[in-house]
């Protein structure tokens, strides 16, 4: 499993970097496609700069890859070094890692496309002003319901723009986070305890991600992935908008597509590993959230499975 944007930290992968000259030829190759230096925003920061959608994408992936050569060398988690895993699943961003992960796109093209992805979001974001809100508690037809309560609404964005407001990421039990213009989310916090949440948390984002309000960035990235040379899945992928199979590679750009204006739906994916009998899960790359929402998701299931962390 590869985690999306927000993982994120300034000093990811310097460690690593630091004491293996293949793992630091990563950083050095990336920042070399890139045309700027990722490793020291990654090492050094500035926190800022770091959080900046078209920067963090791009260094969560050259991250999240370092940890998956250090994880094959033995250098992290050595107990692991001989495991091959029997599929991949990424978190949003990380569906890309996934994708490069099962070996049908290497790494140069993968990164460009991540860059081109968090360019164009980046600049879909500043032209709509948008934002997003988890909201805890609720489940899929309770969140419906709400965003529904809301857009009747009709409230004024200003500028002529029409509210937009959608349950897009589907993490976990009783989580689930909506996107949205900036007014239907901060009507979506006021309004949730009716509909029966416990809490409602603006998170800092640049802009409202899986919504209509990212056709901009999907219409960029659309150009980018119809000049990509697909390569057969060596390993099986399951992607966040269906959170099913890919059933082969011409499927890549329309889901991938797809995934920027339409929910991801994380839970769903993990209950479908679980479906397919999956026994272990190893979260891979910076930070630890995949890890914790894997035990939320498991917990009302009741199922108990082996879950680890790779990070660095």
């Amino acid at each position: 499993m590869f985690p999306g944007q927000g993982a994120q930290n300034v000093g990811m992968g310097k460690e690593l970097a630091k004491n293996d000259p293949e793992i630091a030829a990563i950083y050095s190759n990336a920042s070399d496609i890139l045309g700027y230096d990722i490793a020291t925003l990654c090492f050094e920061g500035p926190e800022e700069k770091l959080n900046n959608t078209e920067i963090s994408q791009p260094a969560i992936f050259v991250t999240s890859v370092a940890c998956l050569k250090a994880l094959q060398e033995g250098k992290l988690a050595p107990g692991l070094a001989d495991v091959t895993a029997d599929a991949f699943a990424g978190l949003s961003l990380g569906e890309y890692t996934a994708l490069h992960a099962a070996g049908t796109l290497d790494f140069k093209s993968t990164l460009k496309l991540v860059q081109i992805r968090g360019q164009s979001m980046q600049q879909a974001a500043e032209l709509s002003q948008g934002t997003m809100v988890s909201i805890l508690g609720i489940d899929e037809s309770q969140a419906k319901e709400l965003a529904e309560a809301v857009l009747a609404e009709n409230i004024d964005e200003g500028n002529g723009r029409s509210p937009v407001l959608a349950p897009v990421n589907f993490n976990c039990p009783g989580q689930i986070v909506f996107s949205g213009s900036i007014k239907a989310c901060k009507r979506a916090e006021e309004r949730a305890e009716e509909f029966g949440s416990s809490r409602a948390i603006p998170l800092k984002v640049a802009g409202a991600f899986h919504t209509e309000m990212m056709v901009p960035a999907a219409e960029k990235l659309g150009h980018a992935l119809k000049n990509i040379t697909y390569l057969p899945f060596e390993r099986p992928v399951v992607a966040n908008v269906d959170a099913n199979w890919y059933s082969g590679t011409e499927e890549i750009p329309d889901k991938l597509l797809r995934q920027l204006v339409q929910p991801v739906r994380w839970q769903q994916s993990i209950e479908f590993f679980l479906e397919q009998g999956a026994e272990r899960f190893i979260e891979i790359g910076p930070g630890r959230v995949l890890t914790g929402l894997a035990k939320k998701i498991f917990r009302p299931r009741k199922v108990k499975k082996t879950i680890e962390t790779v990070s660095a």
